[in-house]
């Protein structure tokens, strides 16, 4: 009897609730298998092979796709593959930073907005994942043409040539990269923003901080945690993202999310595409541990 235990009213033992444990988690273990882990090993196993003379997988194990990678080609080294790797995390980089700066004040509007009219304005926010990425990029495209108003008031600022237009630019990528990705950084910053303890800024003032003090002693790390779900929830997309590169940039402004979409979709070059989304899903994992290690060292400070 000493093994026995009451779970919810049944009498029941430990073995019992852990196979019960285990029903329970199997839905989640298969999705995980059959979605990320076989998938992951199945890109693994693709990269190492080569493509046949007419598109097809050839299973001849060896490192040239990561030769190629590196920039090591048939004649020679080249920078071409580096540089746009580089460029890859300048872009998702820049289009963070970007959000973070217009999502604090964004956060911190709504945040303070009246009980009624709060969740409207988060509706706002919401609002634009109603619509699919691609008509947002392509009514950037109609927006930044020569006719319209923004290329208008660039023009007539000097920002333009004459004959010109916003679209295609690296301009407009960002705009459309930024216009996709705010409301990831503002909704994890809400949450935070919610629930500061003003307190602590008001503690700040009392001892004459300046603003700028203040926010960063007091208001900076209690919203450290939304923050880093914001950065995380875009510079992760950002780095892979290919459609608003492609559309805005007028394929001029490669990035490494379009060069795996030509390797699979153009080239049929599928162990170099395989091997290119290897290589990002690394250097973004490097990107993760740098900032969780810089986030602990800010924290302990």
């Amino acid at each position: 009897m000493s093994n026995l235990m009451v779970w919810f009213g049944e009498l029941t033992t430990p073995a019992r609730l852990y196979r019960r444990g285990l029903w329970f988690l199997l839905p989640a273990v298969v999705w995980i298998l059959g979605l990320l882990i076989i998938p992951g090993l199945a890109l693994v196993a693709l990269s190492f092979a080569e493509r046949g003379q007419f598109g097809e997988v050839v299973w001849n194990f060896n490192l040239e796709n990561y030769a190629r990678l590196l920039g090591f080609g048939i004649f020679g080294w080249t920078p071409d593959i580096i540089m746009v790797l580089l460029r890859s995390i300048w872009v998702a980089l820049i289009t963070t930073l970007i959000c973070v700066v217009l999502a604090y004040p964004l956060a911190f509007f709504i945040a303070t907005r009246p009980p009624q009219t709060r969740y409207i304005w988060l509706a706002l926010v919401i609002i634009p994942f109603w619509t699919n990425l691609v008509i947002r990029t392509y009514a950037w495209q109609m927006l930044l043409s020569p006719d319209l108003p923004f290329a208008q008031i660039a023009l007539a600022l000097g920002l333009l040539e004459p004959n010109s237009s916003l679209y295609p630019s690296q301009l407009a990528v960002y705009i459309g990269m930024v216009t996709a990705f705010l409301p990831f950084v503002v909704l994890p910053l809400f949450a935070s923003v919610e629930r500061l303890d003003w307190s602590l800024v008001e503690a700040s003032q009392d001892l004459y901080a300046s603003r700028i003090r203040s926010f960063f002693q007091a208001v900076w790390p209690q919203t450290l945690p939304g923050l880093t779900v914001g950065i995380i929830l875009t510079f992760i997309p950002a780095m892979g993202m290919f459609v608003v590169p492609d559309l805005l940039g007028g394929a001029r402004h490669l990035l490494v999310g379009n060069l795996i979409q030509q390797q699979f979709f153009a080239s049929r070059d599928w162990p170099y595409g395989a091997a290119i989304s290897l290589g990002l899903m690394v250097m973004t994992l490097i990107g993760l541990a740098v900032y969780r290690r810089r986030a602990k060292d800010a924290e302990l400070v």
